[in-house]
């Protein structure tokens, strides 16, 4: 399999919300790195073009875009 991240992802389970038009989705951030992120949702969700992702317990608050998605999980690219 060839790896086509930036940065190398490491393997967390954080609590996290992504915010848009002023709505609010707890979701979990599942790897993590420099340059992105991939995010579980509870339910299959459709984001838009750029959203903010906060992760509480870290004091991490980055905007995002969406690189790909499958069902209940997102990759996401910080901005």
């Amino acid at each position: 399999m060839i790896e086509r991240r930036k940065a190398p992802r490491h393997r967390v389970l954080k609590g996290a919300t992504i915010a848009f038009d002023g709505i609010g989705l707890d979701c979990t951030v599942r790897n993590l790195s420099e340059s992105g992120a991939a995010l579980d949702f509870a339910n299959a969700v459709i984001v838009p073009p750029t959203f903010m992702l906060t992760i509480q317990s870290d004091h991490l608050v980055r905007r995002c875009h969406p690189v790909w998605n499958n069902d209940r999980r997102i990759g996401v690219a910080f901005d």
